[in-house]
């Protein structure tokens, strides 16, 4: 699709939905939730470019170009309009598939990030005195990643045949329940993430955030229905999406840190059962 081969896993039968999962994660993201959705949906779990089994180009990370990506997976499909759910990077995907492509867009739906915007690029290098331990503080999230994902090379040094490093800081930091991600789940994702062109292709996602706000500025608002389920990431969400989404729903899910599908999957169920109902 788009020039890259992409990987998904799918079932179910009914109305589509498209599952779109972050960093550092892959379609696994969604295993809990998908056989609920697949009782009513055709449930589409992707490996976004550069992510798990899909292909791993040298370029092409901007949201946008992965936003076509998707559209032209549905489109391979046979589906003239899905429904979306992204978490993570695949939120910021999502976000762009609604934005460029709206009527290839049923509903979408966000899982704790928003698309990067202007003051993504402000956020500070050095955390506020007092916030920053080994949880991670909803009020002053501190991403120090963003910045070090930047750097060509480096990661892939550092990293490559230890993925499981970083992924059990950010695992520990994000999480409110560590026993959410079990040790099947982290050496899924560990093994997704070491080699050198694992890492570049998922750190390349942060590499074109500057693209990613340019071109974020030049997009409509929003009129599909949109639900955004936040956990540490709820504020910014209703802040940065309020003023872009007519039909908007933006709702807490308590005692969940920022990997929801995972922490708290009958509330999503719930949430997106209701939502893709409607």
């Amino acid at each position: 699709m788009n020039g890259v081969r992409l990987h998904y896993v799918a079932g179910g039968k009914g109305k589509p939905v498209v599952l779109l999962p972050g960093w550092p994660e892959t379609w696994w993201a969604f295993h809990k939730i998908m056989p609920a959705l697949a009782r009513n949906h055709r449930v589409i779990s992707v490996d976004l470019r550069g992510m798990g089994s899909s292909d791993k180009p040298a370029a092409g990370y901007e949201k946008r170009v992965m936003a076509k990506d998707i559209v032209d997976l549905a489109c391979y499909l046979s589906y003239d309009k899905v429904d979306i759910v992204g978490h993570d990077i695949g939120a910021q995907v999502a976000y762009a598939i609604a934005a460029n492509y709206p009527q290839a867009t049923g509903k979408l739906v966000l899982l704790d990030v928003a698309h990067p915007d202007a003051q993504v690029a402000q956020w500070p290098l050095l955390p506020q005195l007092g916030t920053f331990g080994d949880k991670i503080d909803d009020a002053h999230p501190f991403a120090w990643w963003f910045a070090f994902h930047q750097v060509k090379g480096l990661p892939e040094d550092l990293l490559e045949g230890r993925a499981y490093l970083e992924q059990r800081w950010i695992f520990r930091y994000l999480l409110k329940d560590e026993s959410a991600i079990d040790a099947r789940d982290r050496s899924i994702y560990a093994a997704a993430y070491n080699s050198r062109d694992a890492i570049r292709a998922g750190n390349a996602w942060y590499q074109t955030f500057s693209q990613d706000i340019a071109d974020y500025a030049s997009y409509p608002n929003l009129a599909m229905p949109v639900l955004a389920l936040g956990g540490p990431g709820y504020n910014r969400l209703k802040v940065t999406l309020t003023p872009k989404v007519a039909d908007l729903r933006v709702i807490k899910v308590e005692g969940s840190g920022h990997f929801i599908a995972e922490e708290k999957p009958e509330a999503i169920i719930g949430y997106l059962e209701d939502f893709l109902k409607r």
